[in-house]
């Protein structure tokens, strides 16, 4: 599971960096890659631990039930995925609804939390482009 825990991670930091390039002027692309990046960050996660989920809605339950429940991640935190994962589905499939550059740049900002948080569990298997050996 480290292969693919470190797949995960690679197109958690791709995303990111693919919404931070995407800020201000697309603001729906951004705050969607935002999410992916957050997402993509606790699959990798929970690929260590040998779990994987087949359903957005499985993922963020594990965030609350084995992350924010156990204490391993602040209530924050869990709060930062929830939001990040409705303003995906506003960036996403929200119609005539849009996310401001204000809402897109608060899901870059939550995605790079919990980047740092997964991060920080596994500092040297899930480590940033600039720590790479």
């Amino acid at each position: 599971m480290k292969k693919e825990a470190q797949e995960f991670w690679g197109r958690a930091l791709e995303a990111l960096e693919t919404a931070q390039h995407d800020f201000p002027r697309y603001p729906d692309a951004a705050g969607s890659r935002a999410y992916y990046a957050a997402f993509y960050a606790v699959t990798a996660l929970f690929a260590l631990q040998e779990k994987s989920f087949s359903k957005h809605s499985a993922v963020k339950a594990a965030v609350y039930r084995d992350l924010v429940r156990t204490r391993k991640w602040s209530p924050e935190l869990g709060v930062d995925y929830s939001s990040l994962m409705e303003l995906r589905m506003v960036g996403d499939y929200g119609g005539f609804k849009h996310l401001s550059e204000k809402n897109a740049w608060n899901a870059i900002e939550a995605a790079k939390r919990i980047l740092e948080a997964v991060h920080q569990a596994h500092p040297h298997l899930l480590p940033f482009p600039s720590e790479r050996s």
